[in-house]
């Protein structure tokens, strides 16, 4: 029987022992030997494996139990899509209601898919993400009944530190670096805090920013963002102080990379058999950058994956390459001799 992760951490927690999880069989996710570049051994962690697809379900089945055994008769949140599908199934599986407020036109269709098969109530709001969790933060505040569950949230932040938890159980100890992408920036605040509390020390962060949307590597706020990485299309990150605290306390960095170099690294992750949506390849399209610079370090490198390509169906198709021919087998196999001749050329 698969446990979920509240079942795997409790004692790391701090929850109340009467507390009853809710949970879809989250966390636990593969920490897989990617390939060795000189003496740095990299290392990627899929958490697109989670069962919603992203990252976020490890926050999500902490603050939601937490929201349920508060008495809550529904969760809100503001989205760029995955937070709301995790929101939306983990709801569900509470027996809550969710609603889900998203930046109109500024989703990946499947995100808002997930959340609406999981009877949540999508509303849409004019203005962009930041507008959106401000409004939602509001409204939380006002109703007694509605429990926020954006990473601002502080059980959302604990429960995601599981991931490095179980980064330090896989290697044995705690990586020398660790890349990911940064959006509204709780994720690297929960990693940080998660190697501290677990492994004792924490490894070198690397916080990855989607040019066009890169207020940590600007040093400002941004008011108009744009980027494929949808997921990391934020200008004002709630959490913004604890990812600098998180760069600043490791000797790490925030740095940026462009669409053009999220999408080549989106397209080299996928050759490679590993899927992901474009937020997740920005944050190994900037460690690419660092090893072109000379900047890794030896040792165990771990780079977060953090939701599966499924998510953002249509970005691949400007690199992916699809052929067309009719259904005769001679058709099909000049076709492929073709290809082949090219490929070889």
């Amino acid at each position: 029987m698969i446990r979920g992760l509240i079942d795997r951490y409790r004692n790391w927690l701090d929850l109340p022992q009467n507390l009853t999880p809710v949970t879809i069989g989250e966390g636990d996710t593969a920490l897989v030997h990617w390939d060795d570049w000189g003496q740095s051994r990299i290392w990627l962690k899929l958490e697109g494996t989670n069962p919603t697809g992203s990252f976020k379900d490890r926050g999500m089945t902490v603050a939601v139990s937490m929201a349920r055994y508060g008495g809550a008769r529904a969760v809100i949140c503001a989205s760029t899509g995955n937070t709301a599908a995790s929101a939306a199934a983990f709801a569900a599986r509470a027996g809550l209601e969710a609603f889900v407020v998203i930046p109109d036109g500024q989703v990946a269709l499947p995100k808002m898919v997930q959340s609406a098969v999981h009877g949540a109530h999508l509303i849409g709001v004019q203005g962009n993400f930041d507008q959106a969790l401000a409004a939602v933060r509001q409204a939380a505040e006002s109703e007694s009944w509605l429990t926020l569950v954006n990473s601002v949230n502080p059980w959302r932040i604990r429960g995601q530190e599981t991931a490095a938890y179980e980064i330090v159980d896989d290697l044995g100890h705690p990586p020398v670096m660790l890349a990911l992408p940064v959006g509204n920036a709780g994720n690297i605040s929960a990693y940080h805090q998660g190697f501290i509390r677990y492994g004792k020390q924490a490894p070198r962060f690397i916080g990855v920013q989607a040019k066009g949307a890169d207020p940590l590597v600007q040093g400002r706020w941004l008011d108009e963002v744009n980027t494929v990485a949808s997921a990391i299309r934020i200008g004002r990150p709630a959490s913004a102080d604890t990812a600098r605290l998180a760069v600043e306390q490791t000797g790490g960095l925030f740095l940026s990379i462009d669409d053009g170099a999220i999408l080549a690294a989106q397209q080299e992750l996928a050759h490679g058999g590993v899927f992901v949506e474009p937020a997740s390849a920005a944050a190994y399209g900037g460690l690419k950058e660092l090893s072109r610079m000379e900047r890794l370090p030896e040792g165990d490198i771990v780079v977060i994956l953090t939701g599966m390509g499924l998510k953002d169906t249509d970005t691949p198709q400007r690199w992916a390459n699809l052929t067309l021919t009719s259904s005769r087998a001679d058709a099909i196999v000049q076709t492929i001799s073709q290809m082949l001749n090219l490929s070889e050329a």
